[in-house]
């Protein structure tokens, strides 16, 4: 089992270049950064994780600007997204991003995406929250189209082109992974998909979260686990591709040791 980080790259907390080479030098595998373009002042939408909204939410930077600086000064570190916002987003644009981000990280990049909790911000966007499943199903087929055909065409209820030239193609088509619980499984078993849920807290639960996905070969990245020995064992125990372990944004010299404390709890897993 592979151990990556996951978080909010903020104007406030450790730069994205400092962080990716913090990573690589500890032994991470991977980094997966969070997206909200903006979050609406109403503040209708209650916070899943109950309370007051964090602050790294409203501070986010573009996930993959911050990621393609990432990648300029990293080797290995595989830059993932936890996750992007693709209902809320133009989807040819979005598949040129993750392209370029592909071939300029020399095929490094994990698509995670997801539906969103937050209305207000999809109203924002022109995107209706009873038809986001619908409407993440078609985008995640286009975007398909456009990494792998010369000629790429789609005509569906939301997503409609006709025959199109885009380049660049990834330099491998990008794994996608879909975020999420009980609907996030189905869409990935429909799209022959990684999933992507919230770690659990007890151990004990482990076996139980990931059951849905049993006998299936597709890959599981476990999203936001505490660095606790006994839930990633449990976690590699249930056939988990990866965890990430949740790092709050922090300034650069708290960041630092906070991965070095990471690090020694994930030993055994870090290359």
């Amino acid at each position: 089992m592979q151990i990556g980080v996951n978080t909010f790259v903020t104007d406030e907390g450790i730069s994205g270049p400092k962080l990716g080479v913090a990573l690589e030098e500890r032994g991470f595998e991977s980094l997966f950064v969070a997206e909200h373009s903006h979050i609406p002042a109403s503040r209708q939408s209650p916070y899943p994780g109950g309370g007051e909204l964090p602050r790294v939410y409203y501070r986010a930077m573009d996930p993959f600007v911050a990621l393609g600086a990432i990648a300029a000064v990293t080797e290995r570190l595989v830059l993932g997204t936890g996750v992007t916002l693709l209902i809320q987003r133009d989807v040819i644009h979005t598949a040129k991003e993750v392209a370029t981000l592909d071939v300029i990280s020399n095929g490094r990049v994990v698509f995670g995406v997801g539906v969103g909790w937050n209305l207000e911000e999809m109203a924002d966007h022109g995107t209706d929250p009873r038809t986001r499943g619908a409407l993440l199903d078609e985008q995640l087929r286009a975007i398909r189209q456009i990494w792998t055909e010369d000629l790429a065409e789609f005509h569906g209820r939301f997503i409609d082109f006709d025959p199109m030239y885009a380049w660049p193609k990834p330099v491998r088509q990008p794994p996608i992974y879909i975020g999420g619980g009980e609907a996030a499984v189905r869409r990935a078993i429909r799209h022959g998909a990684g999933w992507l849920p919230i770690a659990v807290t007890d151990p004990a639960e482990v076996p139980a979260q990931l059951a849905p996905l049993a006998g299936r070969d597709l890959p599981i990245t476990v999203l936001g686990a505490a660095p606790v020995p006994a839930l990633l064992d449990a976690y590699a125990e249930a056939g988990a591709e990866r965890v990430t372990l949740v790092l709050p944004g922090l300034p650069e010299s708290e960041t630092l040791r906070t991965l070095d404390k990471f690090a020694k709890v994930a030993e055994r897993y870090l290359s």
